[in-house]
C-alpha cells in the first residue's frame, strides 16, 4: 500500500520537482521511498519534528517559503483540522495535493477533493487552478 502511494507521487513528480510532506512525524515508510526511487527535492515538515531532518512549520499559520515552488504537497493521516490549511496552502502556491487519510475518515476542506484508486492504496487528490501573477 505504501509503496503503491509513493510511486504515484513519483510518477506526478519528475526529477528536481519539490514536493513537500506536511506531517511527517515519525512514519517515513514513503518518504524514504520517495528518497530512495527519484530525484525529486523532497522537504518533509512537522508541527514537532522527530529528527534534524525535518523542517519544524505549522501548516495552519505556514511558513510560505517553504511551500513557494512545490508541485506537490502531501499528508499521511493528518488530522481533519488541518485538511482546509492543506488546501489553502496548496492553492496559494499552486500545487497538486494529495491527502491519504486513517481508514474510515472523511475529507473535511472548501473544495471536492477526488477520490483516487492505485494499486492497493487509495487518496484524495486535489489539483490547484493555476492562479496568473
Amino acid at each position: 500500500m505504501w509503496n503503491d502511494l509513493a510511486v504515484y507521487i513519483i510518477r506526478c513528480s519528475g526529477p528536481g520537482t519539490r514536493v513537500v510532506e506536511v506531517g511527517a512525524g515519525r512514519f517515513l515508510y514513503v518518504s524514504d521511498y520517495i528518497r530512495k526511487h527519484s530525484k525529486v527535492d523532497l522537504v518533509l515538515t512537522d508541527i514537532k519534528p522527530s529528527h534534524g531532518g525535518i523542517v519544524r512549520d505549522d501548516i495552519t499559520s505556514p511558513r510560505m517559503e517553504i511551500y513557494r515552488g512545490a508541485a506537490l504537497i502531501y499528508s499521511i493521516r493528518p488530522p481533519a483540522e488541518i485538511h482546509s490549511s492543506l488546501m489553502r496552502v496548496a492553492d496559494a502556491v499552486g500545487a497538486r495535493l494529495i491527502i491519504k487519510p486513517l481508514t474510515g475518515e472523511d475529507i473535511v476542506t472548501e473544495r471536492k477533493m477526488k477520490l483516487v484508486n492505485y494499486g492497493r492504496t487509495y487518496f484524495y487528490e486535489y489539483i490547484a487552478e493555476v492562479r496568473s501573477r
